[in-house]
Formats: C-alpha cells, structure tokens, sequence
C-alpha cells in the first residue's frame, strides 16, 4: 500500500474481523444513479476520460478509491456540492477495457467513508476522507432482534413476489447475522427502490434507525407487489379465459373443417361484410355498419344481442342507399297516359306535366310536395299511380288514416323488443329504390295521443330543406329522402296543422260531372266488373241510357265508387243467369236496370213536391264526399217572439239563421209584412237530414229565402238552389266549393243557381264550357236580388210590391 496516514475500522467476512486500512485521501469515482453498499459486488461501466485514467492508475498501484453518488445525473463534471457526502470505500477486483476506450469493472464495497474535502480536480477527483461509523447501542438490542426478524420475513415475501429478484438472496440474507450488514445487503438488492432512497439508507449510519427505514420500505414494497400480483392474477385469469375459448373455437374450427361443416357464423360476418361494401353507403353509414359488425362478430350466437344486432345490419344493407330508378320523361308519352287513366282533371294533370318539364331541363330540381284534396272516389291515390307509371318509378303507399303513434314514423329504438323502422323506411325498402313516388294517403286522418303527434314527425319528413337527412330512430344514421317525390291525399285540409298544410302544394280534385262518369264507366268501370266477374265482353252489353240511368238514379256522389258498385252489382245478376244456364246474350238497357236493382233510389221530381208549399227552399252545400242539395224549411206559429233552430246546426249556422231573421225583420215592410210579426209569433226554421251534423255561413242566403217564403206565402221555385254568405246590411258574400255544389244541383236535376257575384271566377275556372252551358247562373250581390229572383210571383199583387233587380247580373251562360 502507501504510506499515507490510515485509519482502522473493523470488517467482517463471515464470523471474523480484522482492520481494514483506508487511507485518508482516496481518489473519487462519482457513480450516476447507482448507491455502492458496503460488503456487496457490484458491476460498474466507466466511460468518462477523467474516470477512466482514475481506474488505470488505481489498478496499477492496488489502490483503493472512493465511490460516491452524484446528486444529479446529468453533471457532467462534478465537484464536492455535486456529491453526496457519505460513499463507500471500493476495492477494484477486476477490470475489462472495450474497444471504444470503456471499462466495465467489478469492485467490492469496503466500509462507509464521509467527503471532507476535494483535494484535486484533475486529471481525475481526489478527497480527503474520514471513516463513518456505525452507531449501535446496548439497549437497541431487542428492538434489534425484532427488526432483524421482521426484515428476514418481509424480504423473502419480496424476493417471491418479485420477478427481477432471484431465490438465492433469500437464503444469502438468512446466513448473515449482522444487523448493519444485513440492512446494507438487502438494501442493495432491491432493484425498485430509487437512488435517493438507497442513499438515504447509505447515510443512517444508526443501526437500528436503519433497520427500521429500511423495515418501511420492504412493507411499502410488499403492498406494491401484492396489488400488482392480485392484478396480474386477475389479468391472467382473464387472459386465460379467452386462451381456453380460442383455442376451443379453433378446435371446433378444425373439427368442422375435417367433417366438412363451416362456421355459419363466420360464413354470416363474411356475407354481411361483402354486402356492407356493395351497399353504396355514405361514409358515416358504412363505418356505422362495420362498427356494429364488428360487435356481432365478437358475440356468442346464443347472446340475446346477437338477433338485436344481426336484424339491424339486416336492415342497414338491405336499404336502397344507392340504388334509384331513371327517369324516361317523354311528356307527350305522359299527357297520353294521364288521358287514358283519368278524365277530368285538368289542372292537377297540367301541374303534373309542368313538374316533368321542370325536371326534364333540371334533373336536379328537388320535388314538390303535392296533396290531392278531394272528396272519396274521384282518384287520388290512382292519379299518383299513374304519376309514377309516367316517372318509370317505383310506387309505394302508406296509409295514415287512425295512425296515432309517432313512431310510425320515425321507428323505435332498438332498446325496445321488437323494434322496428318507421313506415317512410320501410317503404323504401320494398320499393328498392332511393327516388320512388311515395304516396302518404288519407293525411287528414292522423291521429294524436300520449305517444306523439304523427303529423308533427311528417314536418321533417315533407320539407325538402331539412329531409336529405332525416334520421329514423331505429337506424339512427342519416337517410337522404330528398330524391323521393311525396305525394299526399285528403278529404279536408281543417284537420291538418298549419305547420305542415304549408310544406305542401295543394291541388283540389272536384267532383265528376255527369259526362265524366259515362266516360269514366265504359273506359274504365264496365270492362273491370266485366272480367272481375267471369263474363266475357261478348256475353254483356251495356247501354248509354242504362248507364246514366244508373249514375243520375242510383248514385249521388262526387266520385264514381257507388257507381262501379251498382254496375257490379248488374253484372252478378247476369253472372247468376248464366250459372243457372241461360247463355243468351244481356243488353243492359233502362227498364233492365229497374228490372234488376229495383226502384231508383233518388228522384228528381222530390224537390218540387218539396218546394210547392211556401217556406221551403233550397241550398246547396259542400262535403267530404262532395257537394249535395240541402232543404231549408221555415214555419211561423203563435208564440212569443222566439226562433228555434233544429237539424243538428253548428254555430256558425245558428248565427247565420239570426242573421236572415234580423235582416228580415229590417226590410219586412218591403214585403207587404207587418214589422211587428214577431212579437206575437214564433218562427222555426229546421234543416232536414237532422242526425248529420251541418255548419258553416253558405245557408244564409237560403235560410233568409225560406223565411221570406212563408211570411210572404210565396212558395220557392223548384227548379232554382242557391248559395252564399248573407251579412246584417244585406250583402251576399263568396262562399267556397262551388264546382261541387253546382255538381249537386246538376245531379238533381237542377238547371238554374244562384251564386255571389265574387264566385263568377270560379265558375270560369273550375266548370268546362259544356257544362256551363247546360246552366243557368245568376250572380248576385245584395238580398234583395236573391229573393226576387227565388221567390215565385205572387197571385194577388196587392200588398207585395215587385222590387226591380237592381245591381245583380242574371248570367245565362251559352
């Protein structure tokens, strides 16, 4: 060794001690996150210029050097506030030089030594040293004792639970008896615990607080590796789990594949993934569609989800999402197949071709929304058929008459049993089309309750602005329905909402005319009940007066459904005929049409037996069905000044009944009666027909006419109807559904109307020139006129002064 001064601490190897000198002065090796203990091996790399030359010239004179930890890592040049104070004293036992100039050395620590100064900085750190004692004092025995123990016991559960630390340190740390030693050795071994706190158990230099630091940590460690051990367990349980269930799958794969059998299951996500891709979804859809796939492939067949899942992306590949039909717009083509299915109609027929037209130099034009209002069995839903045989497109139908469930709709969630999309998706899917004419019928009849409003879901649905991404609540993605064309029907638009009455263009369908329906009959009707009832044309001829005995003696409406019913009803008769064995040819003429539907069930001749006593006239009103003829009968009788109304009467009626009497009453004196009548008289005016309810303003001129009627003792002409609006002053105001109303009087055989003065354009508009000149209308403007023109004159021209018919306009039209 050297001469220099040395100091003498003891040192154990096994049982035995003997003095091991350390010199004052020892040259420095800082370490970088590495705590070298007494009595332990370690293994060191040394890189740096400074350190290497160090351990050259330690190696060559067999001295020892002093291993002390760096505070901070990254110093690369460190100096005495660089270092920890308390190292260890290392003995160099082997060294091995690399070829980049490194060494790798295996040192053995010696005893603690305390930093007193840096004594040289180059070429490498020298320090003067002292030795670090330990402390251990008589009365810490026992404590000792008890730690020693419990760190024994603490280390091997660490040593078994750690996967970094290997079996023999259990045995190793058992054979060593002294506690200082003991604490330092496993301190060493512990590979988790950090630089500081290795330290920290390098500068106790109290035996027994030693112990006890280290004590706490073992425990610390012990929580870490039990928590991550119960983790792990938990982790492998699981993992082992789904080992066992894919090696059995592969297994049953195996098996299948040896007996020839596929995995159905398999075979289903690879078709569902092949149809998801020839789909022609949008992007947000198809990833929608591949998520949910996923989840199925995933799912045990026997899950409860699986059927949930697999119906959903049933119906996601199953809809038209790229699929539409072209559009072969030929209009003249058009106008011909209009005429043929359909007579009448002008305007919806011309409205129909402006939309083709639009289209064909627009092909991206959005369509309208067209509602067909009109009353029952003038051809709607037959006229959007005919539509859509026009387009080349596909035809779907929803009814919504009694629909009160909103979900109809828009579908239900697919957390409810059952679940299925709204009505507007699953008719696309039978049509297989994304751009069909879609016809929604009976509109007006939706219904509303605690489940939702229908009409409110349609808002969307029926808004060209908004439904390109209407989303149905069973699919849950993005439908684009603005390429759909959306047709509606209805009987009256009052019991439509506002909101949605306005997404669409309303196109009103009149009643037939007479002619319309002789036309409609032989184009149409005759050759369909024909056939439906097995006769043969040849077997069965029908006659024009037989046909219209038919429509004006049988029937009374605005469509042609009563109408095909009674020639059906012809055509069983002569069926049964044949059945029975007489195979001579029928000719249906009048007398057969008597002869085989019995009496006629409307006739004409009832309005004037109805009209010859005074107090009875006769109006005309609009319904669902059409328009029709009604009666207004008015009687005077002894009473007190009071007026009853009866015939189920609404109250805009029962106002328009006040009306008439109060204008009457002003103006009686016009009429030869006496102003007071009423004081000591009671008037009653009924409409007939009283279990069928009756409002609105359009009676007034004919309840004003009946009154005048029986207090002049003027009966009302039989051949003249009237309609229109009456105020206090004595004008006669529009009235709405004129074409039906002039309809209804003409069915009944009347040939003369009257009508307020404004209606005369709707009579240009809606009535064909032949049926206007069939009429004779007269317009009028004022009370007066009305009663001049309804009233007959009278016999004794005494007292009724004849009013001249100033201001109305009698309009025969030629």
């Amino acid at each position: 060794m050297t001469d220099e001064p040395t100091v003498e601490i003891p040192f154990e190897t096994g049982d035995t001690e003997k003095p091991i000198e350390v010199p004052a002065e020892l040259p420095v090796l800082p370490l970088r996150d590495t705590v070298l203990f007494p009595n332990s091996f370690m293994p060191l790399a040394v890189a740096r210029e400074a350190s290497v030359r160090l351990i050259d010239e330690a190696t060559t004179s067999g001295r020892m050097i002093g291993v002390f930890t760096q505070r901070e890592a990254s110093t690369e040049e460190p100096l005495q506030d660089d270092l920890y104070t308390i190292g260890t004293a290392t003995h160099i036992h082997k060294m091995f030089k690399l070829p980049d100039g490194s060494l790798r050395l295996i040192v053995q620590g010696l005893a603690r030594v305390r930093l007193d100064r840096i004594s040289q900085t180059r070429p490498y750190l020298k320090a003067a040293v002292v030795a670090a004692d330990e402390v251990l004092r008589d009365e810490d025995h026992v404590e000792i004792d008890a730690l020693q123990r419990n760190i024994k016991s603490n280390f091997q559960q660490v040593v078994s639970l750690s996967p970094l630390l290997s079996d023999d340190l259990q045995s190793l740390a058992a054979n060593i008896t002294d506690p200082g030693k003991l604490a330092d050795f496993i301190a060493s071994s512990l590979t988790t615990i950090g630089t500081p706190v290795k330290q920290e158990v390098l500068e106790t230099l109290d035996i027994r607080a030693r112990m006890d630091s280290l004590n706490r940590i073992l425990i610390k460690e012990l929580e870490v590796l039990e928590l991550g051990s119960k983790i792990q367990s938990q982790v492998q349980s699981e993992v082992g789990k789904n080992q066992r269930e894919y090696f059995l799958r592969e297994q049953m794969k195996a098996i299948q594949k040896e007996l020839g059998e596929g995995d159905d299951q398999a075979k289903e996500t690879e078709e569902l993934r092949d149809k998801i891709e020839a789909a022609g979804m949008p992007e947000p859809v198809k990833k929608e569609a591949l998520r949910e796939l996923d989840r199925l492939s995933k799912m045990p067949a026997a899950a409860a989800e699986y059927t949930v899942s697999r119906t959903y992306l049933d119906w996601l590949v199953a809809l038209p999402w790229a699929k539409r039909t072209e559009d072969a717009i030929d209009l003249r083509r058009a106008k011909d197949v209009l005429d043929a299915d359909h007579s009448g109609l002008e305007k919806v027929k011309d409205r129909v071709l402006e939309y083709l037209a639009v289209r064909k130099l627009n092909p991206d034009v959005k369509g309208p929304i067209l509602c067909f209002l009109g009353p029952p069995g003038v051809g709607k839903t037959s006229l959007a058929k005919s539509i859509a045989n026009t387009l080349g497109r596909k035809f779907v139908r929803v009814s919504l008459g009694g629909m009160r469930d909103e979900a109809e709709i828009r579908g239900h969630r697919r957390t409810y049993i059952g679940a299925l999309p709204g009505q507007i998706i699953q008719g696309l899917r039978r049509a297989e089309s994304k751009n069909p004419v879609f016809i929604l019928d009976e509109i007006d009849k939706l219904g509303a309750d605690f489940r939702g409003d229908p009409a409110s879901a349609l808002l969307e649905v029926l808004d060209p602005e908004q439904n390109n991404t209407f989303r149905d609540h069973y699919l849950d993605v993005a439908f684009d329905l603005s390429e759909v064309l959306f047709l509606t029907t209805a009987n009256m638009l009052d019991p439509v909402p506002p909101a949605l009455r306005d997404r669409m263009e309303v196109l009103e369908l009149a009643g037939y005319t007479e002619e319309e329906k002789l036309k409609i009959a032989f184009e149409h009707l005759i050759a369909k009940q024909v056939t439906n009832h097995g006769l043969a044309p040849e077997q069965v001829e029908f006659t024009e007066p037989a046909v219209r005995a038919v429509i004006r003696n049988y029937t009374r409406e605005a469509g042609v459904r009563n109408l095909e019913r009674e020639l059906g009803a012809l055509c069983r008769k002569v069926a049964r005929r044949r059945a029975e064995g007489d195979e001579a040819k029928v000719t249906i003429t009048t007398e057969t049409v008597v002869a085989m539907l019995g009496a006629p069930v409307f006739l004409d001749e009832e309005i004037e037996n109805r009209t010859k006593d005074p107090g009875v006239a006769v109006g005309l009103a609009w319904t669902p069905a059409g328009g029709e003829v009604l009666f207004v009968e008015a009687s005077r009788m002894q009473g007190g000044g009071s007026l009853t109304l009866t015939g189920h009467l609404g109250d805009v009626m029962k106002e328009s009944a006040r009306t008439a009497l109060s204008w009457f009453r002003t103006n009686a004196t016009h009429y030869g009666v006496d102003p007071s009548f009423y004081k000591d008289a009671e008037i009653h005016l009924h409409v007939p027909s009283g279990a069928i309810p009756k409002d609105g303003p359009s009676a007034g001129v004919t309840m004003v006419t009946a009154l005048a009627s029986e207090l002049t003792g003027r009966p009302v002409r039989g051949d003249i109807c009237m309609t229109g609006e009456i105020t206090l002053s004595g004008r006669v105001l529009p009235v709405g559904g004129i074409k039906e109303k002039v309809l209804a009087a003409r069915r009944h055989g009347i040939h003369e109307v009257i009508l307020p003065r404004q209606n005369e354009k709707n009579i240009n508009e809606d009535l064909t020139p032949e049926l206007r000149s069939e009429l004779t209308i007269h317009y009028v403007q004022e009370i007066e006129e009305v009663v001049a023109l309804a009233l007959m004159p009278s016999s004794a021209q005494t007292h009724t002064p004849t009013l001249p018919v100033t201001g109305s306009v009698r309009h025969t039209v030629n």
